[in-house]
């Protein structure tokens, strides 16, 4: 056997249909579109379109709200820090700031800040400088001697609004 020899079983490919290409063909004239209007043509686009009736999702009412100012933050948990500590990824001394969680491992991005939740154990003691802090996360922090005070996030986005609504 040779490698010009190789070839496919019989009947297992097909030609395409080499549409608009005579009488004959039996795919020929309108090459398989009907005849004549918009779908006949090239680059039709009528996703969603019922024939002049109100379409579906303009038949249903608006919901919801999104709030241009809504805070996208990283949620992180007393024992997720704790662990970091033991496993040597953050200074007990140092002050923990978003940037000194990214670079522990705990969060992959900044976002809009970090949010301190009490969930988990914390028995270093710590300053915490964050967006936001649960109580019962500031009374755990507290408990082990630390302190939290809350900062607002540099260049923080706000989702579709403006510079000026930062600001």
């Amino acid at each position: 056997m040779k490698l010009n020899e190789i070839s496919d079983n019989p009947g297992a490919t097909k030609d395409r249909m080499r549409v608009g290409r005579g009488i004959g063909s039996g795919k020929g004239k309108t090459a398989g579109r009907g005849v004549k209007g918009q779908k006949a043509r090239t680059g039709v686009a009528i996703k969603g379109f019922e024939g002049g009736q109100m379409p579906l999702h303009r038949r249903l009412p608006k919901r919801g709200f999104n709030n241009l100012y809504a805070q996208d933050l990283n949620e992180v948990n007393l024992g997720r820090i704790q662990e970091a500590v033991d496993a040597g990824k953050l200074d007990k001394a140092a002050t923990v700031t978003v940037e000194s969680l990214v670079a522990a491992g705990i969060i992959a991005r900044p976002r809009d800040g970090v949010k301190l939740l009490g969930v988990g154990e914390l028995t270093a003691k710590l300053s915490f400088a964050v967006t936001r802090a649960s109580k019962s996360a500031v009374e755990a922090v507290e408990k082990a001697g630390g302190s939290v005070s809350t900062v607002y996030a540099q260049g923080a986005s706000t989702r579709g609004g403006s510079e000026a609504a930062t600001a």
